[in-house]
């Protein structure tokens, strides 16, 4: 038994009072004389005995009565001692993802766990509490009530492990504390891998939000299928994790009007193809009704006026394989030789191609030095009779140059798939056999960068070093047959491509998005994301002729965004939440050592009251000293 105040216990000294009044006596018996005492002798014997027995029975009862009242003040208890003096700390990490949507028994998961740790922490305890966006340190529940039961889902998915490490860093530094780790989720499989791991100091509580039903209706995603001079046909893939639905209304929205509807039978997935009109912008929404999750009902695309890119081909041989690359309805292709270039127009290029120049002259090279700075792409195909020291001194800003001429006959045999102008589904699968072009004659090159292409004996062909895509040979007919090869359409059109990233059809939130917008912004301009109240301002990057914006975790709510200067709207991109929570495919959990698991935050939170459950004693004191009271009360009235 352990006691709030000890310090009161010195007042049970007071109880020497009683003791005195009892033990000596103030009051003397004075004899009276009485003629015939005979017959009360035996009388005042016992009526002495009696008298005795009760003073001794009042002054017990009154050394009890005092002694309850002085331990009640002292508020005593009982606890598990061992826990009890030790200090404690909880940390409660609370899953917020949009697969926290599900429905549990008693309603959405998450909203159904927000109430239960309202309603199970003791509002003055000090706790700290994660979500996936927000940490509040040493709190406690009546402080952040508000901020939970307006707490919403979160884009920011965080795999079971990173979750358990970053909660278990909220933690403070201090030793021999025992520490509690409440880890609320509906632990949905990913792909890392979980193995908690605790000490004998930190106890790990693990609490499994089940669903009723783990059926879900998804649309995955959506691309242009084909484009005509009149329409463009957009398929959307929908995927199924439940039962066969046999009649499931898809329904497509631009500006949120709609402007088609269909239906279609799903088991597992399901196609669907709409029809969208050319040149016109489309700020669009495909939207399917499912109860069960919310977040992937919709998603947004959009459709801009396109953007095409400027090509420039400084040419002194034939460029016609260059035309029917870069067509006019995807780029502005210029040609022209070196003698006649504008230098003026460099700047608005974002492409330039050096075909086969035998010599590249001092001020083109500064200026192309330039050009790449500020992020242009260039492709340099040399000629079979270079001046190398001009070349040189061109690529010696990109770490290369070129050596030698070989004059010996290669095959082109190996393609670096993982490079990006090959790694967006060029190749439906990678090709180890195919009718390999070749070269007659090539440059020896130094250069530290990947290849891109490369001959059998694995000398490149191609490699790209800072935004400069350097080719080893001429490409011309008489020395290489790689301008028939089909391997020449989506080389040069994905370097055309990627030196204007036009806006995709839509992005993924959470991702590393990167494109390009075609602006010219005057100084100390900026480019903001705006939809409605939102508007954010992304990572930008301005160039003389574009501007590279870079997006990941923001914005974090799914929407189409217009693309602002100032107050002129200039394109429109969208974003959309990451699929990967629709599967609704969830880990075993075993308990061990430190480690509980339980489907009942209840539960976990009445454990954690148990042991460190503190039982007051004062009440009963007191009633003790109450029937003490009435015992002495009884004595002195019917004692005789």
């Amino acid at each position: 038994m352990q006691f709030k105040h000890p310090d009161l216990l010195y007042a049970l000294f007071l109880l020497l009072i009683p003791i005195i009044v009892h033990l000596f006596q103030l009051r003397k018996f004075q004899k009276v004389a009485f003629t015939n005492v005979a017959f009360l002798k035996e009388a005042t014997l016992q009526t002495r005995k009696s008298s005795q027995i009760k003073k001794w029975l009042i002054l017990c009862t009154r050394l009890l009565l005092l002694a309850a009242i002085v331990f009640a003040f002292a508020q005593p208890f009982t606890s598990k001692s061992h826990l009890f003096k030790t200090k404690k700390e909880t940390v409660i990490y609370l899953d917020n993802s949009f697969s926290l949507q599900a429905k549990g028994n008693q309603g959405a998961l998450l909203k159904r766990a927000v109430q239960d740790i309202i309603s199970n922490v003791p509002e003055s305890e000090n706790i700290s509490l994660m979500t996936n966006d927000n940490i509040y340190k040493n709190t406690t529940i009546k402080a952040i009530k508000n901020d939970l039961l307006q707490l919403g889902y979160s884009s920011n998915k965080l795999t079971a492990e990173a979750a358990l490490l970053k909660s278990s860093a909220v933690f403070n530094k201090q030793k021999n504390t025992l520490r509690n780790l409440v880890f609320i989720s509906d632990f949905q499989q990913d792909a890392s891998s979980f193995n908690p791991k605790t000490d004998s100091l930190t106890k790990l509580h693990l609490v499994k939000l089940q669903p009723i039903n783990t059926s879900n209706i998804t649309i995955d995603s959506a691309y242009i299928f084909k484009r005509t001079a009149s329409a463009i046909a957009l398929k959307v893939l929908i995927k199924n994790s439940g039962s066969p639905v046999e009649n499931l209304p898809v329904s497509l929205l631009s500006d949120n009007n709609l402007i088609a509807k269909t239906s279609v039978a799903i088991e597992d997935y399901a196609e669907t193809t709409f029809s969208l009109p050319v040149n016109e912008v489309i700020n669009g929404k495909i939207s399917i009704n499912d109860v069960n999750l919310h977040f992937d009902n919709s998603l947004y695309f959009n459709i801009n006026n396109g953007s095409k890119a400027h090509v420039l081909s400084i040419n002194a041989t034939n460029d016609s394989f260059l035309k029917r690359i870069y067509t006019d309805d995807e780029f502005n292709y210029t040609a022209t030789s070196e003698n006649q270039l504008d230098y003026n127009i460099i700047d608005q290029q974002h492409l330039i191609i050096l075909n086969e120049l035998d010599a590249i002259s001092g001020a083109l090279a500064a200026s192309l030095k330039q050009f790449t700075r500020q992020g242009g792409k260039l492709i340099v195909i040399p000629s079979k009779s270079i001046n190398r020291q001009s070349y040189n001194q061109l690529l010696a800003n990109h770490g290369s140059n070129f050596n030698g001429l070989f004059s010996t006959e290669k095959r082109i045999t190996s393609i670096n798939y993982a490079h990006p102008l090959y790694n967006n589904g060029v190749f439906e699968k990678q090709v180890n056999n195919f009718q390999y072009p070749k070269v007659k004659s090539f440059y020896g090159v130094s250069s530290n960068s990947a290849a891109i292409l490369q001959f059998e004996d694995t000398k490149p062909f191609l490699y790209e070093n800072k935004n400069v895509f350097i080719f080893t040979a001429a490409l011309n007919s008489e020395n290489s047959n790689f301008i028939n090869s089909p391997l020449i359409v989506p080389t040069l059109y994905n370097i055309g491509k990627q030196s204007l990233k036009v806006p995709s059809l839509y992005y993924t939130i959470g991702e590393e998005n990167t494109f390009d917008v075609d602006v010219q912004l005057q100084q100390d301009d900026i480019l903001s994301l705006v939809n409605n109240d939102v508007n954010i301002i992304p990572r930008q990057q301005y160039f003389n002729n574009k501007v590279v914006i870079n997006t990941s975790k923001n914005p974090s709510v799914a929407n189409t965004y217009t693309i602002k200067n100032k107050n002129k709207s200039v394109k429109n991109v969208s974003y959309n939440y990451n699929r990967n929570e629709s599967n609704l495919i969830y880990r075993d959990l075993s308990p061990s050592e430190n480690i509980t698991v339980s489907n009942s935050i209840i539960e976990i939170f009445d454990t954690l009251k148990s042991d460190t459950k503190v039982n007051a004693l004062w009440k009963w004191f007191v009633i003790f000293a109450l029937a003490l009271l009435i015992i002495e009360m009884g004595i002195l009235k019917y004692f005789e």
